[in-house]
């Protein structure tokens, strides 16, 4: 018999800040929500799905026929603005980029991939799950904050 797991991740927190995506671009210092400022996202770094990945891997009793969800954090847009202006030092301009105004975007361009993730985000539904449901949580394993993924990729 086959089993199977899904570890359920969220978004990769360096997508946050990738530019195509227009969520946080630190060069041109903008925020945009998706949907809302108190819209929420999960997010985790690919560093903390390899760790939790392989330890759900490893636990026993086996893992098997389910779905296990994972996060490095869980924030709405309005978080992720403080934080990323509290961690740079400087300000950022910020934009709302309502549910509406995306899918009246995607039915102009609807091949337009970057806008489709940016409307199912926007939606808030099935992309974010609260820290205490999470694996890591329930095991008391530490995970890489934004902040703290910030620190390191602003140095970098």
């Amino acid at each position: 018999m086959t089993e199977w797991v899904i570890v359920s991740t969220g978004m990769f927190t360096s997508f946050l800040f990738e530019p195509a995506f227009d969520v946080v671009n630190l060069d041109k210092q903008t925020v945009n929500a998706l949907g809302g400022w108190d819209t929420q996202v999960t997010v985790t770094s690919p560093e903390d799905i390899g760790r939790l990945t392989t330890a759900i891997y490893l636990e026993q009793p086996r893992v098997a026929n389910q779905v296990v969800f994972i996060a490095s954090e869980t924030l709405t847009y309005g978080r992720l603005a403080e934080i990323v202006e509290r961690t740079s030092g400087k300000s950022f301009s910020k934009a709302v980029l309502s549910l509406p105004d995306l899918q009246a975007g995607l039915s102009r361009h609807p091949d337009d991939v970057m806008l489709r993730y940016r409307t199912a985000f926007a939606r808030g539904e099935g992309v974010w799950w609260p820290m205490e449901k999470t694996y890591n949580f329930s095991k008391k394993i530490p995970v890489q904050d934004v902040a703290h993924w910030l620190q390191l990729h602003l140095k970098a």
